[in-house]
């Protein structure tokens, strides 16, 4: 009776399984979407954060471009510090 009891349990679950798979694939599907429509718009907001440093950067290179310059020269006047044993 109790090997009785298990199949019908099995049976009962597998109808269940086969009932509700649509179900299942219907909610699998949204979440893909759902993933995919988070994915595009962390890529066009990562797009936009480049985008405005460039911007960012190409206007401040009258203030950055001298001041490089100068890190440049004083790079390449002063001496290498000698290292001690």
């Amino acid at each position: 009776m109790k090997t009785f009891l298990k199949v019908v349990l099995i049976l009962i679950a597998v109808v269940l399984a086969v009932k509700l798979l649509p179900v299942a694939l219907v909610l699998g599907c949204l979440m893909v979407a759902g993933v995919a429509v988070f994915a595009g718009l962390g890529v066009a907001l990562l797009a936009g954060l480049i985008c405005a440093t460039l911007v960012l950067a190409v206007m401040l290179s009258p203030i950055w471009l001298p001041v490089l310059v100068v890190v440049g020269v004083v790079a390449l006047v002063r001496r290498p510090a000698k290292a001690t044993a």
